[in-house]
């Protein structure tokens, strides 16, 4: 754990000032600590669980791309606007820091019942229950959210009514 945390680098006032910002990408650049990570993440029970994948953009798509590709799992992505094909179910939520959206395909949605949703950081919870809205909205069930970090002090996972994994709190 200790390793992983020191590959978490942290940025003070980025985006904008007031927010600690903490970079993950430095876990994707030790090949070794990286697949262990993957392996931890992908043995969670929340994983085991459910049918797919739907990892948030951007970088939860990183550690959803991984673990789908180490559990043999299909994923699905949460996109920010004007970034999908297709008909697409879509919703705004709130950051720290402003507002965004995210879509999905409808037809991604289709074949599946049960999802676990990875990202690479939980903060106050908005981006994760966004994703929540857009599923249980569609009749899907949420298996748990997997992060690699969680920001404790911001009480993001008391929003959700499923289990919530992370690996790293701070």
């Amino acid at each position: 754990m200790k390793k992983l945390e020191a590959l978490i680098s942290t940025y003070s006032d980025f985006p904008k000032k007031g927010i600690d910002f903490k970079d993950v990408l430095g876990i994707i650049q030790n090949p070794e600590i990286f697949r262990e990570l993957i392996s931890e993440m992908s043995s969670s029970e929340i994983v085991k669980n459910a049918e797919a994948i739907i990892s948030i953009d951007a970088r939860g798509f990183i550690f959803g791309s991984a673990i789908a590709l180490h559990t043999s799992m299909p994923m699905i992505v949460a996109r920010k606007p004007g970034k999908l094909p297709g008909k697409i179910i879509e919703q705004k939520y709130n950051l720290e820091y402003g507002e965004n959206s995210l879509s999905i395909q409808k037809s991604a949605l289709a074949k599946f019942n049960s999802f676990v949703i990875v990202d690479d950081l939980l903060a106050t919870g908005g981006t994760v229950e966004c994703v929540s809205n857009l599923l249980s909205g569609n009749g899907k069930e949420i298996k748990g959210l997997l992060t690699v970090v969680e920001l404790s002090y911001l009480k993001g996972k008391a929003r959700f009514n499923f289990p919530v994994k992370s690996i790293i709190s701070f």
